[in-house]
């Protein structure tokens, strides 16, 4: 008696399992099949932009600190 309750708990398990599994599934395929296929290009759009502004800030600092080396060799070389 007590395996059969075990065997019933695991197949409730795994039916609940692929039930969440099939529902994702219809959640994601209507995202992608419906008319607003957008969603996917703005993801991406939004994930370049983080990554552009980061990339660009870093070279804002690069250029700045750049200058102001030749900014002290200049004042050096006058001196």
């Amino acid at each position: 008696m007590d395996n059969n309750r075990v065997m019933l708990a695991a197949l409730i398990f795994i039916l609940l399992i692929v039930g969440a599994n099939l529902i994702m599934v219809g959640i994601v395929r209507g995202f992608a099949r419906g008319g607003k296929a957008n969603w996917m290009n703005t993801l991406r759009n939004s994930f370049n932009q983080t990554q552009e502004g980061h990339a660009e800030k870093s070279m804002d600092e690069l250029r700045k600190k750049v200058e102001e080396l030749r900014g002290n060799d200049e004042k050096k070389v006058e001196s």
